[in-house]
């Protein structure tokens, strides 16, 4: 489930959403409202929502929402009840309307408006280093502590028990319980959505949070990008070790141990139990099963079913690799 911390400015009518994707308005025939664009699976009625591929067709076809952007190719795939935009590039079109609902999802500049920590609530609270800046919208349990340096702007939540080391920046993060954010982490920043241009680069508009769930722990100069439609997981009891880049909308789930350099990009989602190697990568749109272990430099392209062992690129069963290596 998606979930958000930039103000929507709609609803808007569905003429205007017409008019700002260029669709002619005469295949709509009533006026409606719409509330909210939102992914496939946590769309509901009078929703926008977005299908671009195949992959995602079996979702695709159990949407609630009213409206799809979507190809001529792929509108076969929806509900009845759901009716198809049609347009040419439908992430590009995505990004056009997510702009319109949530234009400060856009950029990603610094918190003007942070505060010195021992001029706040949390200041006989929290045990914090030097330089320590806070932002609206920050809550914190008990027992926590925070480094020299670090920044945690709007919008983040600390459970209990939870430790953020020196020189990290952490915005749009919900952090459970006994969690451990080691020094020199940037978490909850946009990913790395964009539309290259000629001219200029359109940068895709990221509405999503980071949720770091109870027990975690996350090593220094690792960076967690928040989900662009919808939020980035990592999950319970999970691991990660020096330097690892999360990307947009990847989900972790529970007991990950993943080592150090390993980059994990976009949409691809991860099984419980699972075990990365230093410096494999992992490509986007992905799904790793549970209790799979992935060897270290593994290049990982496509899915991995539940209890398997990869290695090489691209990853392969490491039986398969040791034979072919021999």
């Amino acid at each position: 489930m998606s979930f958000s911390f930039f103000k929507n400015y709609g609803p808007f009518s569905i003429f205007e959403i017409l008019k700002l994707l260029n669709i002619n308005s005469k295949t709509i025939r009533k006026k409606e409202d719409i509330i909210d664009i939102k992914d496939l699976s946590s769309s509901s009625l009078k929703d926008l929502t977005f299908f671009h591929s195949k992959k995602y067709k079996d979702i695709a076809n159990q949407t609630k929402a009213s409206y799809c952007i979507t190809t001529n190719s792929l509108k076969n795939e929806l509900p009845k009840k759901c009716i198809p935009l049609i347009v040419e590039n439908v992430l590009f079109s995505t990004s056009l309307v997510t702009a319109k609902f949530y234009p400060e999802s856009v950029n990603d500049n610094f918190d003007e408006n942070v505060t010195n920590i021992s001029e706040t609530q949390f200041k006989a609270k929290v045990k914090f280093g030097k330089n320590v800046l806070l932002g609206d919208n920050v809550s914190m349990g008990s027992n926590c502590s925070i480094g020299h340096n670090t920044i945690i702007e709007k919008n983040v939540s600390l459970g209990n028990n939870c430790s953020i080391g020196s020189n990290s920046i952490i915005r749009n993060t919900l952090i459970g319980n006994n969690v451990k954010i080691l020094d020199n982490c940037v978490i909850g920043k946009h990913g790395f959505g964009f539309f290259p241009n000629n001219k200029k680069n359109i940068r895709y508009p990221h509405i999503g949070i980071v949720k770091i769930e109870d027990n975690c722990e996350i090593g220094s100069g690792s960076t967690i990008d928040r989900g662009s439609m919808s939020n980035t997981v990592i999950g319970r009891n999970t691991f990660l070790d020096n330097q690892i880049h999360i990307a947009h909308n990847v989900k972790i789930g529970d007991n990950g141990i993943i080592a150090g350099q390993v980059g994990i990009a976009g949409s691809s989602v991860i099984g419980k139990n699972v075990k990365i190697g230093g410096q494999a990568g992992i490509s986007g749109h992905l799904k790793i099963g549970d209790n799979v272990e992935i060897a270290g430099g593994s290049g990982v392209i496509k899915n991995v079913p539940d209890n398997s062992k990869v290695m090489g690129y691209p990853a392969k069963n490491i039986r398969q690799f040791l034979r072919e290596n021999k």
